[in-house]
């Protein structure tokens, strides 16, 4: 297809980088200012939790599902209804009232977790072959950045304004972008064949929230409770009827084969252990240096400050995902998702056995922006490159959906570590933050042990066939014969 034809590109790309940094900003603008929210919306600690939660549970619903929409009915419209979604959920949280109400908003600014498989998708249709794994890489590794970065900008952008400009902001922003897109970016002629199975996508959304739901509220209910437990128990039979439904299904929502390719479960399992280490550290690293000096360890703080140690790992995650797709073509993407989780591993280790000076926070976070930069960018590219164009929304959707399962996975897991044992003051001791940050760090290396099973360059591109699909030999971190890859 030419670009030429359909609009510019780089004007496509930047509309979609647009929207996409205003979904990632507020999927953890939140997280400092939680105890600010509950107290102007008097609320409880465990209820206001669910401004988060809530807000994980609708993306990880809606983002496997919008990107199978996409995929049959166009990805720009979802794009657009994803932003519309994202700016009517923010007007709501900027003007809540009250707690249940601020909920209902996160919940609908959730359902812009659709976007980022329809963005993927969009670049895969409509931009050149050598351009695709570049663009791929910046818009996997915005959609990180916007993760940790959300929680840099929280504490200026409250201290000078107020905490409902936390959504002001990103209001303007979408609705900026919403317009663009819809006077801008191509619709894509590629759609799936098919309808919506309704069962699959009930099921889905079934055991998404028996198992997030309780991985989420873990710590405060208790890992033994029944709750947690039976909610546990109930994930397991809906998920084996949802792979029931799946295969039995006329149009699956999730084409069950696909998921099984080596290239894509791989990914996934990968994307899972990463999100493990990724999220459980925007969650708990700016606890840890808020901390008081007096209690031994942490530096005291400020919320802004907190947030300013972690924006070392927003601004080097940034740099590698633009240089991600050249990085790919000359190493591999395997070898760069392999690299990504190791040096991931070593940030780890650092915050787990070397905190006691300010430096080596900011070292880590460095290190720790590096691989999981280059690890993202390089699996997204991979996904990509391994589904047929038809299926790209729902297989990126899935992987970023199997993400933020890891994440809250590896956040109720660090809350446990760190809450285990508690000082006279109430606080952790030590030993939790260096046993979680331990455990991610091992996290991460099995992650890497895992990327080694991955599909090489060579057999993506001898599986899809080179000839027929010059695009896949450059979004698996090879070259295409004869033609000019920049």
């Amino acid at each position: 297809m030419a670009a030429s034809k359909r609009g510019h590109p780089s004007v496509t790309f930047a509309v979609l980088a647009m929207g996409v940094s205003a979904f990632a900003l507020l999927q953890s603008l939140v997280i400092p200012v939680l105890t600010t929210i509950q107290h102007n919306l008097h609320t409880s600690q465990s209820t206001v939790t669910w401004v988060l939660t809530g807000y994980l549970l609708s993306a990880s619903i809606m983002t496997p599902i919008l990107g199978r929409v996409g995929d049959m009915t166009g990805k720009k419209r979802v794009f657009v209804g994803t932003l519309l979604a994202l700016a009517v959920g923010s007007l709501l949280a900027a003007l809540a009232p009250s707690i249940g109400i601020m909920i209902v908003a996160r919940v609908i600014q959730g359902f812009a977790g659709g976007m980022l498989p329809s963005a993927f998708g969009i670049i895969r249709d409509e931009f050149p072959a050598a351009r695709v794994p570049g663009a791929v890489g910046i818009i996997a590794a915005l959609a990180a950045v916007g993760a940790g970065l959300g929680i840099v900008l929280a504490g200026p952008i409250v201290s000078a304004l107020n905490y409902r400009w936390l959504f002001w902001l990103p209001l303007i922003v979408t609705v900026i972008t919403a317009i663009c897109a819809i006077a801008l970016v191509p619709e894509s002629d590629v759609r799936a064949a098919g309808r919506i199975s309704w069962l699959p996508a009930v099921l889905l959304s079934g055991w998404l929230v028996a198992l997030l739901l309780p991985l989420s509220e873990a710590s405060d209910w208790g890992w033994r409770s029944g709750k947690v437990l039976g909610l546990l128990a109930a994930a397991v039979v809906l998920a084996a009827a949802w792979v029931v439904a799946e295969l039995r299904a006329a149009t699956p929502l999730i084409d069950m084969k696909m998921m099984r390719a080596p290239a894509v479960w791989t990914n996934n399992l990968v994307a899972l252990l990463i999100g493990v280490g990724m999220y459980a550290t925007f969650a708990f690293l700016p606890e840890f240096v808020q901390t008081p000096t007096a209690a031994g360890y942490g530096f005291g703080a400020s919320i802004t400050k907190s947030g300013l140690m972690l924006l070392p790992a927003a601004v080097t995650m940034f740099i590698v995902g633009i240089f991600a797709g050249r990085l790919a073509a000359r190493l591999g993407g395997k070898t760069l998702v392999v690299a990504g989780c190791l040096i991931g591993c070593g940030a780890m280790s650092i915050l787990a056995f070397a905190h006691q000076h300010i430096w080596q926070i900011y070292l880590a976070n460095s290190l720790m922006g590096v691989g999981f930069g280059a690890a993202f960018s390089a699996m997204s590219a991979l996904i990509v490159a391994a589904v047929p164009p038809s299926q790209t929304g729902v297989a990126s959707g899935m992987n970023a959906n199997i993400r933020t399962i890891g994440g809250s996975i590896g956040a109720a897991a660090m809350a446990s570590i760190v809450t285990a044992k508690l000082e006279p003051s109430g606080l952790p001791v030590q030993s939790g933050y260096t046993t979680g940050f331990a455990v991610m760090a091992g996290g991460l290396l099995l992650a890497a042990a895992a990327a080694l099973l991955m599909p090489s360059a060579r057999r993506l591109r001898r599986a899809a066939g080179q000839e027929d699909h010059p695009e896949l030999a450059v979004l698996a971190g090879g070259t295409v014969l004869g033609e000019e890859s920049g």
